[in-house]
């Protein structure tokens, strides 16, 4: 299946004039923050063809009203705060049937929260529970108490619509899966998952290689997440634009658009190594075959759509040693390398791009009405490690072509500006220096760089933490980047998560002030 979203080749022209260009500044680009961004910002321009580049992003009226409404929304300078809900709020009963935990304990959380002025809740709409057990048989009735509850507390929704697996990231602890018809196809076909190089899959997410193939019980993948949203979007149209202010809509595993490079929880990857490259299933190969083959074959180097890199290292490497992620001949820096690059995060991006365009074209009635005008968000993953290094290994396997020679955010966020959705970043309560400086992580670069290319696109930011913080240090800190000068603030900001931690007396005492002042004219 061809890529549809917009053509991409390596031009082999002024190749010479990059590696000289390159050899001039190399020395001085490992571990250099402050160059990194000067590369990151437009200094250097990647040789390959956006994958978007047909594309058209806005007419410049169109972007000229989005510019004007964001600038309008940081006059006011406030930050609603939303609360993510606790990851075990669902629990199976004696029957197997989903429903709520605690619910007498819940309510007394919610007007808690609503007293300490709390905007609105975040609530994930889970696949595996809404559509469980058979194809188009969709249960809502859960998500009818849990809305009501909320709206009847006084608080507003952020609605994440989840089309992945949360069991490895939660250890079994209320955990969901995919729709269980779902995982009787994967027992019979493995390959409707992501594989890495070994063989290896795991079920949190389909591949997205099944975009287009009807696999799943005569649909295809797209097809199932475009059923899902027009039957949520008919149960709670009443809510829409009323309770319900943002809808996130699922891109890839944790709902982010990546690839799962570094899946936690089965083993297989831990913190700090680089991942592998997810592109091994049968269809994403027949994908790879079909689109490299093709661009290859017009550069006279037909072996390259045979196969991905054969010198990236496994899960747990680090990048010193790894060929590929160093400077050599057959490096991320090599004809090669930059040919694969831009396929592996081309094909994400079109996978972003054709879910966009399906869920736009839902709310568009919504949106075109202030009265029931809905935020629609894309999440985006905060790989924060190896970030100060010339190659960003961890990054590249994820799916973000973003090296310090390449702005790999910029091509992302010019698809969701084109669907006028807004990103959601990660990250805002880390420091550099509370980081291991052994694995050059930088999630203060990595924010500055995704509030740049934002705001150069115009794209609205919704923020996010990615631990737990509590404490006053971590509180301030998501403060601060919530109202960076340098950036636009932000149009809201989702605590990860509701939890025991957060109303124990040390930590409610910090909290609260915290969100009374995110929620007040600066």
């Amino acid at each position: 299946m061809a890529c549809k979203c917009g053509g991409y080749y390596y031009t082999l022209n002024a190749k010479a004039s990059f590696d000289r260009d390159l050899a001039k500044t190399r020395k001085f680009l490992l571990r250099n923050v402050s160059v990194i961004r000067m590369f990151t910002s437009g200094f250097f321009r990647s040789k390959w063809r956006s994958i978007a580049g047909k594309r058209r992003i806005l007419s410049m009226d169109a972007r000229e009203k989005s510019r004007s409404t964001i600038l309008e929304s940081s006059k006011d300078k406030r930050v609603p705060i939303f609360v993510m809900m606790p990851v075990d709020i669902f629990t199976l009963d004696a029957s197997g049937c989903p429903r709520i935990r605690k619910l007498k304990a819940l309510t007394v959380s919610l007007k808690a929260l609503k007293l300490a002025g709390v905007h609105g809740i975040g609530v994930e709409v889970w696949w595996g529970i809404v559509e469980r057990c058979s194809p188009f048989d969709y249960d809502w009735s859960l998500y009818e108490e849990l809305f009501k509850l909320i709206s009847d507390s006084g608080l507003k929704l952020h609605v994440a619509l989840s089309f992945h697996s949360n069991i490895h990231s939660t250890h079994g602890k209320g955990g969901v899966s995919l729709p269980l018809w779902i995982l009787e196809i994967g027992d019979v076909n493995k390959d409707i998952y992501y594989r890495d190089q070994q063989g290896f899959s795991n079920n949190d997410y389909l591949t997205l290689g099944v975009d287009h193939v009807p696999l799943l019980s005569g649909r295809t993948a797209l097809q199932c997440y475009e059923d899902f949203m027009l039957s949520f979007v008919n149960k709670f149209e009443s809510f829409i634009g009323t309770v319900i202010e943002e809808i996130s809509i699922g891109l890839g595993p944790s709902g982010e658009l990546r690839y799962p490079a570094h899946p936690f929880g089965d083993g297989r990857w831990k913190f700090p190594g680089i991942g592998e490259f997810q592109c091994y299933d049968k269809y994403i190969f027949a994908c790879r075959m079909e689109d490299l083959k093709m661009a290859a074959c017009r550069e006279g180097k037909p072996q390259w759509g045979d196969k991905g890199p054969q010198n990236a290292g496994c899960y747990n490497s680090l990048p010193s040693g790894v060929p590929f992620f160093e400077e050599g001949k057959e490096s991320f820096l090599s004809d090669y390398g930059r040919f694969f690059l831009e396929w592996y995060s081309g094909r994400l991006i079109c996978h972003a791009d054709a879910i966009l365009a399906k869920v736009a074209k839902i709310l568009k009635k919504y949106q075109e009405n202030e009265q029931t005008s809905v935020l629609l968000v894309a999440k985006i993953g905060g790989i924060y490690w190896w970030y100060q290094t010339l190659s960003h290994p961890a990054e590249l396997t994820a799916g973000y072509y973003n090296t310090a020679l390449r702005d790999g955010y910029d091509p992302v966020v010019s698809v969701l500006s084109r669907h006028g959705a807004a990103l959601h970043i990660p990250c805002l309560e880390m420091m550099d220096s509370e980081t291991p400086p052994t694995y050059l992580c930088s999630p203060e670069g990595l924010l500055k760089q995704m509030q740049s290319v934002s705001k150069k696109r115009i794209v609205n930011l919704i923020g996010r933490n990615t631990t737990e913080r509590l404490d006053k240090t971590g509180l301030w800190k998501i403060r601060s980047n919530c109202y960076n000068p340098q950036a636009e603030v932000v149009r809201s900001f989702t605590y990860f998560r509701m939890n025991d931690s957060i109303f124990r007396v040390e930590n409610w005492n910090n909290f609260v002030p915290f969100v009374r002042m995110m929620s007040t004219d600066l």
